[in-house]
């Protein structure tokens, strides 16, 4: 199992298969996620299916998750391709100088510690020490495909084999982070991944009221 630990930011792309402007956005989610310090996440949206193709990846739910970082934000309108930097920060996939200064600039907070164990099958074990977050925050548990190739027919990439990674197949709730006793979570490996997932991401997220906020923590693991 490989572990990811102490990353200094979490990158969120929102992109789509039937979005012409979305594959160099995509590339560089695929070389982002080649550092060590980072943790990256694609989620696929669904609103260009109407545009002759429909995204294979695409999740109703992606799409709402994007509109609730906008409306966070003050925010009336999303785009693809998007990418958010640490909950808070959002700008286009396509701006990698703008991506990598903001990168440069980024840390969490928290630091989640990973431990694998193998009774009765691979567990992870996640803990935080407790830290004055000052507010509430949920326990995210996020898992991914890392990879795929995906033959487009139709569309405004009609044509195109495009190679997608880090892709969001699910994202659910664990529990709560509390700043005051901190967080020890035990995940089984096999039943969360299955065998359609090849990893997964613990995120600790503030709320802004009942739309997410600021990425406090993180960690990731995969299977080898």
């Amino acid at each position: 199992m490989k572990l990811r630990s102490s990353p200094i930011a979490v990158v969120e792309l929102f992109t789509s298969q039937g979005c012409s402007s979305c594959p160099p956005a995509d590339a560089l989610l695929a070389r982002l996620g080649a550092r060590e310090d980072l943790i990256v996440l694609a989620y696929h949206v669904d609103y260009w299916n109407y545009v002759g193709w429909e995204d294979t990846f695409a999740s109703p739910a992606n799409t709402e998750l994007q509109r609730a970082y906008a409306q966070s934000w003050g925010k009336s309108r999303v785009y693809t391709p998007q990418m958010v930097i640490n909950g808070a920060h959002g700008l286009p996939g396509t701006h990698e100088a703008e991506v990598r200064a903001l990168l440069g600039q980024s840390s969490l907070p928290i630091t989640i510690d990973l431990v694998v164990s193998e009774n009765d099958g691979e567990v992870i074990t996640a803990s935080a020490e407790p830290h004055a977050t000052g507010k509430n925050a949920i326990i995210w548990l996020v898992t991914y495909r890392a990879a795929a190739t995906v033959d487009i027919e139709r569309g405004e990439n009609g044509g195109r084999a495009l190679s997608y990674s880090y892709i969001v197949t699910g994202r659910q709730p664990i529990g709560m982070w509390s700043g005051e006793t901190g967080m020890e979570i035990t995940i089984p490996c096999d039943e969360v991944l299955g065998t359609e997932n090849d990893g997964a991401v613990i995120l600790i997220q503030e709320k802004n009221g009942e739309l997410p906020g600021a990425v406090l923590g993180a960690a990731a693991f995969e299977e080898m």
